[in-house]
């Protein structure tokens, strides 16, 4: 065995309370190196005849990526409380694992060689929003989705979709167009909205915050954006708005009197300025927002700073009764301030969703104390390197994932945001050169997938733009030139994970077969006694694939079309046209 490849630590990815009873455990060995893992666990304070008590139990391969093995098991400490360590083994060798290092026995005269799991504590489970394990997100960029109240309109307003957007382009975006459209969602299924931001700013996409109290005049009033809020609870929809709490816009006051009044100003500590008077270009000197003058970077840690951020994320859950923030460039802002953001938000709405932008490993962040999610960009750049480029094939694809679900705690994955493109990416139908076929695959994919998924405004219906503003195209209402095919098929996949519990959030995803010849993979979610199998056939090549023999004499139910069948013969063959799929409920033949 490759002792170097072996590890574990006591917190967590790989060891943490999954609820106020069960602990998760994980063990990561060298891909194909171990063939068996056994948990040796006990009470650190149960001894008899001076030797501590221990338990075994054999742990599952949970999972393999390109260079490892994941191992996991789930316990329930009666005492709340474990020490534990590893028994593993490989064709010739037993190996004993712990927190010391490796022996050839277990050690039983003291328990301080073993990892320790104090005490699960209830107040230190990390908890999410219940509600969002359930829920489809849709993601609108207000100025690009309908134009309801062209009275609204800023100067130089452009006719709905006459041209392609530009950077300082407008169309008359507004709340009272969303309104209109509310049914529209309820059709494909949608319950839950994620808004770009809707705060006054100068520019289209709102990143820019002028006022943080107050609605842009161009999307409408306080009053019209509360019966959008109330409308959309009333069709079981939830709310989620955009806190650029990193940097604010040029044109904020406090930014503007550091502008007038430099070092004079009361506002000077309010951002992070390096001399004076301030430049804001070519290169700025005060922090910003990448290099962009325009967008001062805040100082979170000024106490002033923090609680007038503080105040604007309670004000719009208490005044307007929103379901969630999102936190742009929430990386960037100290650590502590997302504490005390976290403790603010859920005193008001303890079920509050906190989803935070980062495109990188995010572990500090969901710790119980900060987020409830991130953003979950390394899934989306595996399915769309996978699906839409072509840059890896079947086998790299599931290694891929395989590393994104062990990457944090199950309890983590299972409201992690799952985007395939947003206004920060080119669309998704471009990116995979106008193969729709992809995108239906892409969207079987994402809809039954662990998480929460979120589907950018307008790629249901086979919308197509390169990188902003491209991405950021008028949505299309003249249904002549939707692609309905398309919608009724993501209209479906939502359906089915509203119908069944092993399709969405709550089924463990397994990975059966990946074959890179053919480039199609094969996976099943299972949720209790519900297992679900997909096939997917990523190929321009028809697939002739043969169900695994495990479902010899299972009733198999094809989901798509309602299609039965009994698994009785050794050997079964299907076919699958190029870029389909296969979705079979699996039972028990009685």
């Amino acid at each position: 065995m490759l002792k170097e490849a072996i590890y574990h630590r006591p917190k967590d990815n790989f060891a943490y309370a999954y609820d106020d009873k069960t602990l998760h455990i994980r063990l990561r060995t060298k891909k194909d190196d171990v063939k068996k893992v056994y948990l040796i666990y006990g009470d650190p304070y149960i001894w008899e005849n001076g030797e501590w008590q221990t338990e075994k139990k054999e742990m599952r391969k949970s999972g393999s990526d390109d260079l490892f093995d994941y191992w996991f098991t789930a316990i329930i400490p009666p005492y709340r409380r474990l020490r534990y360590g590893f028994e593993l083994h490989d064709e010739n060798d037993m190996l004993i694992y712990t927190e010391k290092g490796f022996y050839d026995e277990a050690p039983k005269d003291d328990t301080a060689y073993y990892f320790c799991f104090p005490f699960l504590n209830k107040i230190d489970v990390f908890k999410a929003p219940e509600w969002v394990k359930d829920t489809v997100w849709y993601q609108i960029f207000p100025e690009r989705f309908a134009n309801g109240n062209e009275k609204l309109n800023p100067k130089g307003t452009l006719p709905w979709g006459s041209a392609d957007p530009t950077p300082t382009s407008f169309f008359g975006g507004d709340f009272e167009g969303i309104i209109q459209h509310l049914d529209y969602l309820v059709e494909l299924g949608i319950n839950g909205i994620y808004f770009t931001p809707i705060f006054k700013a100068p520019s289209n996409h709102k990143y820019d915050t002028i006022d943080y109290f107050e609605i842009d005049p161009q999307f409408g009033d306080k009053q019209t954006f509360k019966r959008l809020v109330d409308l959309c609870h009333e069709k079981g929809i939830r709310v989620m708005l955009d806190a650029v709490f990193n940097h604010s816009g040029y044109y904020f006051a406090p930014f503007q009197d550091v502008l007038k009044n430099g070092e004079k100003s009361k506002y000077k500590d309010w951002f992070h300025i390096r001399e004076f008077p301030l430049q804001p270009k070519p290169i700025p000197n005060y922090d910003t927002f990448a290099f962009v003058g325009e967008m001062p970077k805040l100082n979170t840690e000024n106490p002033e700073v923090k609680k007038y951020l503080l105040d604007v994320a309670t004000y719009w859950i208490r005044e307007f009764d929103i379901d969630g923030w999102r936190l742009d460039v929430a990386n960037e802002v100290d650590h502590q301030f997302w504490r005390e953001f976290r403790q603010a938000v859920k005193a008001i709405k303890p079920d509050v969703y906190i989803l935070g932008e980062i495109w990188h490993d995010s572990m500090p962040w969901l710790r119980g104390d900060q987020f409830d999610a991130v953003m979950n960009y390394p899934f989306t750049n595996g399915a769309l390197r996978y699906f839409a480029k072509g840059e890896v094939k079947a086998s790299q694809f599931a290694n891929i994932i395989t590393n994104v679900l062990h990457s944090y705690p199950n309890n983590v994955n299972e409201v992690a945001f799952n985007l395939l493109g947003s206004h920060d990416t080119p669309r998704i139908l471009t990116i995979c050169n106008g193969n729709k076929e992809k995108v239906k695959l892409m969207f079987t994919f994402q809809l039954s997938f662990t998480g929460t998924p979120c589907i950018y405004y307008g790629d249901e219906i086979g919308m197509t733009g390169g990188q902003d503003p491209g991405c950021r195209k008028c949505m299309i209402w003249d249904e002549d030139k939707q692609d309905r095919d398309l919608f009724a098929h993501v209209q479906k996949l939502i359906s089915l994970r509203k119908t069944y519990k092993a399709f969405g959030n709550r089924g463990e995803l397994r990975f059966i077969e990946t074959n890179d010849e053919t480039n199609h993979i094969a996976y099943t979610k299972t949720y209790e006694d519900e297992t679900i199998l997909f096939v997917l056939n990523n190929s321009n090549q028809e697939l002739e694939w043969t169900l695994p023999l495990h479902l010899k004499g299972k009733l198999l139910t094809n989901l798509w079309t309602n299609e039965q069948f009994a698994a009785d013969t050794n050997e079964i063959k299907t076919t699958l046209s190029p870029y389909g799929f296969l979705i079979y409920k699996v039972e028990k033949w009685k």
